[in-house]
């Protein structure tokens, strides 16, 4: 008898429009779905007509679900794994079971959909080519700080989750770590009827959650600037902005290199802290 597939099926964060035509034949084909809430996708199943057999496996019964579930595929019978939303296993259950099947050697086919993580980095205006995603940070403030001084001297663009009743003492962290001046983008309940993106400083964006309770509520992505990296300093402005930090507070001659040099505030205070922390 041939073995059966594990499909990974990415579903919808919010818009059901976004569900695959691909998604939609397999999680109809398919022997069973394995699903995060089963509560959850029997919704979805239900909106496009579909009465598939479900299964919950969450971060609580996944170890226990592996060795039935490795059964039915090695009998021939085919799985679907989902998770509440998005693409699975990106901060949601599955990856124990995928490596299960996979050493069982097993075929795993991804149904590619919806991510949080890459829509909201494709919409962000910060760079793309290389990003770190650090899923969701520690619930205490004092394991945010440690994290965000790890991450601080990261050059890339820096992608994390947060919980709506958490942003605002995440904000405060990231200002007491990364300074006020760092980029950073916002992007919250993504495809859904209250989408919002938004960009600024930290101090901005902190002023501006602060401002509206709104922006306190629902599904949040929130993106950081990386650091500049040596390659990207304007040498005419290192040079100056190294001659005044010698004399003067890293804001003050930050301030002052980027009248002289006609260059933005921000970005020449973001140089001075990298010049800073290479020197340190």
């Amino acid at each position: 008898m041939n073995e059966g597939t594990l499909y990974i099926v990415a579903t919808p964060i919010g818009h059901l429009g976004d569900l695959s035509p691909r998604a939609v034949e397999v999680l109809s084909a398919v022997d069973v779905i394995a699903a995060e809430d089963t509560r959850v996708t029997r919704k979805l199943l239900q909106h496009i007509g579909i009465e598939t057999p479900m299964l919950s496996l969450h971060e609580h019964n996944e170890q226990q679900r592996i060795h039935s579930l490795l059964a039915q595929l090695q009998a021939g019978e085919s799985v679907a794994l989902v998770s509440d939303a998005g693409t699975p296993l990106i901060s949601d259950p599955g990856y124990p079971l995928v490596k299960a099947v996979r050493q069982a050697d097993i075929k795993v086919v991804p149904i590619p959909g919806p991510c949080a993580v890459i829509s909201a980095l494709s919409v962000s205006g910060l760079p793309t080519d290389k990003f770190v995603f650090e899923g969701f940070l520690s619930s205490k403030s004092s394991g945010r700080r440690a994290r965000f001084e790890e991450l601080k001297h990261e050059h890339r663009t820096l992608i994390f989750y947060e919980s709506p009743h958490r942003i605002l003492a995440c904000l405060e962290d990231l200002e007491q770590v990364f300074g006020a001046q760092r980029e950073v983008v916002v992007a919250r309940e993504l495809t859904k009827t209250f989408e919002t993106v938004r960009s600024g400083n930290v101090a901005e964006i902190l002023d501006w959650v602060k401002q509206d309770q709104n922006q306190q509520r629902g599904e949040i992505v929130l993106l950081v600037a990386g650091a500049p990296t040596v390659d990207e300093l304007n040498p005419d402005i290192e040079r100056v902005l190294t001659l005044l930090m010698a004399e003067l507070p890293l804001k003050q001659a930050a301030a002052l290199t980027a009248q002289i040099c006609g260059a933005k505030r921000n970005e020449v205070y973001q140089q001075a802290l990298e010049i800073k922390s290479l020197k340190e």
